[in-house]
Parts: C-alpha cells; structure tokens; sequence
C-alpha cells in the first residue's frame, strides 16, 4: 500500500549535501508513492558529496524563488557539511522552513541538516538529534538534544548520519503520513 499516494514531499538542498542523505530518502518516499521535488536556490543542478569527495549531480525541480510551500505536505533537508551552511545564510531557504513549520507540516533532517534549523529559529525546546559535531550549536539554540538513531517532536524527524538511514526513513514515511501535527510551530 502506497502510504504517502498524493503527497508531495520537497527536498531542500544546495550544493554539497551528503548524497546518501538525499538519495535513500527520496527512494523510500517515492517507493510509498509521493511525489518528491528537489528545491534549491539554484537554478540547474546542485552537486553531491561522499565524505570528502564530490560524485554526482542532480537536477533541480523547482528553484527555491518560485516553489510554494502550500503545494508540499512535507520537507526534508539532507546534511553534509557545505549543504546546510549555504543554506543557513540564505534567507529565502529559512523562510521555506518557517513555512512548514508555521502551517504544522512535518519536517525531516538529518546529520548536519538540523543546523539550517537553528538558523531558522524553530527548535527551541524541541527534541533533536543530529551528527554529534553539531550537537553543541543545538543545545547552544535551545534544543534537547539525545544520542539516538532518530527522534521524533510533534512531527519534527531528526536523525544522525547515514548508518541511521533504514530508521530515518522509516519514520519519515510514518510522520509524512500522518501529516500535519498540532504541536509543530514555530
């Protein structure tokens, strides 16, 4: 049974996100029959990473200046490490976020993902987990932070790296199916 049939699901990313982070996601998205979009500031393709070396590049659905959040039930921000530090400084990709946090939608992020988070002011006295190398700056934002594969606030699903990636899916598909939750807010 497709769980997410007639969802749609963005996937907000910049150049050198950890493509695992992306990759495996979307397929298990898809494989529960959503629609899922790559957003991004750019305006052709943003480029993956594997540790420290680029691989591929994947193609832009929609640049960020023209998606419209009330079309998505959901949103999802890889890590890596250059991914959320462009997107942290960007404006217009925090108010994306505000967004869906504003309308209760549920939101996804893992490793260094949540790092956009902080910026865009939602996880004050949220639980999160992320990489263990941001996990200061989530505490430092007002965060509960906790050592565990994911963690689940009201429609908030974080996760730390791409070990944690069966579980981490899983439960996006479980939180993107319920949709929109109460005590998501900003």
């Amino acid at each position: 049974m497709e769980k997410l049939h007639e969802k749609r699901i963005a996937i907000l990313t910049e150049d050198g996100f950890e493509e695992i982070e992306l990759t495996s996601p979307k397929e298990a998205l898809e494989k529960a029959g959503a629609q899922v979009d790559i957003i991004s500031p750019k305006s052709d393709v943003v480029r993956a990473k594997k540790g420290d070396e680029w691989t591929g590049t994947y193609e832009v659905d929609y640049v960020l200046s023209q998606a419209d959040t009330s079309l998505y039930d959901g949103l999802l921000i890889p890590g890596g490490v250059i991914n959320p530090d462009k997107l942290r400084t960007n404006e217009e990709a925090l108010e994306f976020v505000r967004s869906f946090f504003q309308a209760g939608k549920p939101v996804a992020a893992i490793c260094h993902g949540p790092q956009v988070l902080i910026d865009a002011e939602v996880i004050e006295g949220r639980k999160i987990t992320s990489v263990a190398a941001i996990k200061n700056d989530l505490i430092n934002a007002g965060a509960l932070w906790e050592d565990s594969a994911v963690v689940t606030d009201q429609g908030l699903v974080t996760s730390r790296t791409p070990d944690d990636l069966p579980i981490f899916n899983a439960k996006i598909v479980e939180e993107f199916a319920e949709g929109r939750h109460r005590g998501q807010h900003v």
